[in-house]
């Protein structure tokens, strides 16, 4: 019965797509620059089957990680409720999903009193399969091959530093311990037996060497409880010599990449058994279901041979099933608008590009921060760092909000106490007209398209999209509109989602705003204007994009392009005409922008 009922559902999806179905070349054939990316929790997103509410396990929420009315469990979201909700993705102008991870979690970890579930998808046990709780892997096909008949692609949030929490510490401690204080040739510090003779280290990551790494107990004593022994797959992993073994990190030097993630088991990637294991775990994703992209979680916390090993690997692979523009983009969380950091994963690590924490730190400087609009000038001018320069960062996802910071209403909110209802939709609306129309591939937060305003981040910032039973939730005022969270959230006619699909929109039909060189033009030390020149990729014609940060109308000259003559508006109030060769007279209400095409003198070119 399963079978059949997946069979005709994804006969369904794809038989009937809201338009006429996509060739499935045509979607590869799409470079990462330029996609529109939603970006969502399937637990949160929309429930399309109860019957695996509980992930097939039986008990209280302690035993099935399900319960909707609190913010830490599962709450009913599934595969099958997210292929239902494709059409609204479309409507949306979504080009690609990133869904977070789907692989089966453990149900529940934490201390007493302090439980909470793998709702959301970072707590692998399993990484061959769906989690139960979000439906099958013929399911997920099914999904996959739906999107791509509408013309979407899906990217996969995708863990190679860590697994599920199932590793104790014979000592009963967790506190870090270094390499220094407790190398690898001694079991349980410097004055302790030797161990592991003849290992050189984790710096030589040749077989050679790691077959002399026997031991794992050089910090702590690892135990793995009895009924956990087998607990994940593939089965290499329930072994701790494929761990590091070193206790919590704090997120600061060493343990940032040697330590556990708030306690979850962290690879020794190192290893080359596990960069092996790894390569084969996702190349066989790729193989078997299609998938586009992968979001890679925690990239800072992995060495940097790990990556330089399996991003190649896991192209090639793309490339031999016929998926030449498969999409990789790192997770190195930041905070600020300095590019430098983020950067230097493109060209040390090798990854193609990296979540653009630097475009969110900029955009919410000059929204959320009262900072002059020269803080994007500075971005963008950063974009020389990354590997491949001006080029490469027309693929960065760029991004204002997610489910570890928070939503972009929230950090405005608390950066501007006191403020306005009717003042944070604007600032939110400019925010997202940066965000689509200024260099990078936008990642649209689900939610944030129907005004939802979290009360913090991590779980606050996780709403449901269906009707939620979760009161921390329920009670929130939602941003251009009246609705609220105890109802189901999939309104068309929300002003943020009419402005992203209409800014969507502009996006396919100019591909300067989605792939196009940008030129910074003016920008200053104070909220006001900042404007940029986009180009087409193919005949080079300039469009002018120009943004007002500040909460007053303002009337200023940018620079243009020297062969424009004429504006068109494309979005906003654009001008007629310029002032002066070189010199338009940009005039914007408080939080204002347009996007103008340029017609240039006939005397001139703007190639």
């Amino acid at each position: 019965m399963r079978k059949l009922f997946v069979a005709s559902l994804m006969a369904l999806c794809i038989a009937q797509p809201a338009m006429a179905e996509v060739p499935l070349a045509q979607v590869r054939a799409r470079p990462a620059a330029g996609e529109t990316i939603y970006f969502l929790l399937p637990d949160r997103f929309e429930n399309g089957d109860a019957t695996n509410d509980a992930g097939g396990l039986r008990g209280d929420r302690y035993k099935t990680g399900f319960d909707p009315s609190a913010k830490g469990f599962y709450h009913g979201g599934d595969i099958r409720g997210l292929m239902a909700r494709l059409d609204y993705l479309q409507g949306l102008g979504a080009t690609a999903i990133w869904v977070a991870p789907v692989f089966q979690n453990k149900p529940v970890q934490g201390a007493p009193g302090q439980e909470s579930a793998g709702y959301h998808g970072y707590w692998v046990t399993d990484f061959t399969r769906v989690d139960p709780h979000f439906g099958t892997n013929a399911e997920f096909k099914a999904l996959i091959d739906a999107a791509h008949a509408r013309g979407m692609k899906v990217y996969m949030d995708i863990i190679a530093n860590h697994t599920a929490d199932v590793i104790r510490y014979e000592e009963g401690l967790y506190t870090y311990r270094d390499r220094a204080n407790w190398p690898y040739s001694r079991k349980g510090g410097l004055d302790s037996p030797m161990i592991n003779p003849g290992f050189a280290g984790d710096e030589d990551s040749t077989e050679a060497n790691f077959a002399q790494l026997v031991d794992p107990g050089a910090a702590y004593t690892p135990v793995v409880p009895l009924a956990e022994r087998n607990a994940k797959t593939p089965a290499w992993l329930n072994d701790p010599i494929f761990y590091h073994n070193r206790g919590d990190t704090t997120f600061r030097g060493e343990n940032s990449r040697f330590g556990d993630f708030a306690g979850l088991d962290d690879l020794f990637t190192e290893h080359p058994r596990v960069r092996a294991g790894m390569i084969e775990i996702y190349a066989d994703w790729i193989r078997r279901f299609g998938i586009d992209g992968y979001r890679i979680d925690t990239a800072k916390h992995v060495d940097p041979g790990f990556w330089r090993a399996f991003i190649p690997a896991m192209l090639d692979t793309a490339r031999q099933a016929g998926i030449p523009n498969f999409t990789i983009f790192g997770e190195v969380a930041h905070e600020g608008s300095d590019p430098g950091t983020i950067a230097r994963y493109t060209r040390r690590d090798g990854y193609p590009a990296v979540l653009d924490f630097a475009f969110q730190g900029a955009v919410r400087a000059v929204l959320g921060q009262g900072k002059g609009t020269e803080v994007l000038a500075d971005t963008f001018d950063g974009d020389v760092l990354y590997e491949g320069g001006e080029v490469a960062a027309l693929a960065m996802p760029t991004f204002l909000g997610n489910h570890d910071m928070g939503r972009f209403s929230t950090l405005i909110r608390k950066d501007r106490p006191g403020i306005s209802d009717t003042e944070l939709l604007a600032r939110v609306s400019l925010a997202h007209v940066m965000l689509m129309t200024l260099r990078g591939s936008p990642v649209i937060y689900y939610g944030d398209e129907q005004g939802f305003v979290g009360d913090g981040h991590d779980q606050d910032a996780r709403e449901d999209m269906f009707a939620s039973k979760t009161a921390s939730y329920n009670d929130n005022v939602l941003l251009g509109s009246n609705a609220s969270t105890k109802t189901a959230n999939f309104n068309a006619a929300h002003p943020l989602y009419r402005l992203i699909a209409t800014l969507a929109k502009l996006r396919k039909d100019h591909p300067a705003l989605a792939r196009g060189r940008q030129v910074t033009r003016t920008y200053s030390e104070e909220p006001g204007v900042f404007s940029v020149s986009r180009f087409d990729p193919v005949s080079g014609n300039e469009y002018l994009i120009a943004f007002n940060t500040s909460d007053k109308p303002v009337s200023a000259q940018s620079v243009i392009g020297a062969s424009a003559k004429s504006l068109e508006s494309l979005f906003g109030p654009c001008p007629v005409q310029v002032s002066a060769p070189g010199s338009v007279t940009v005039d914007l209400p408080a939080f204002g922008s347009m996007v103008c095409r340029i017609t240039p003198s006939p005397e001139t070119s703007v190639r």
